[in-house]
């Protein structure tokens, strides 16, 4: 899904951008290579680091069999 219509960026790279490390929008257009241009996506872009962040890195289960 597109999130940023100005620089074309979308959950997925910004979802990567979080996973190395980015904490801060800025931080996240840093790591996709552009700037920021309007600010509408910056809402969008800091809720998706919060999720990040709470979720924390995923975590393999262990496979059970029935």
């Amino acid at each position: 899904m597109i999130i940023c219509l100005c620089n074309a960026l979308t959950d997925r790279q910004l979802s990567e951008a979080v996973a190395q490390g980015a904490r801060r929008p800025r931080d996240v257009y840093n790591a996709c290579a552009c700037k920021a241009q309007c600010g509408t996506c910056t809402r969008m872009i800091l809720g998706m680091i919060r999720d990040v962040m709470v979720q924390g890195p995923c975590q393999e289960a262990p496979a059970t069999s029935a």
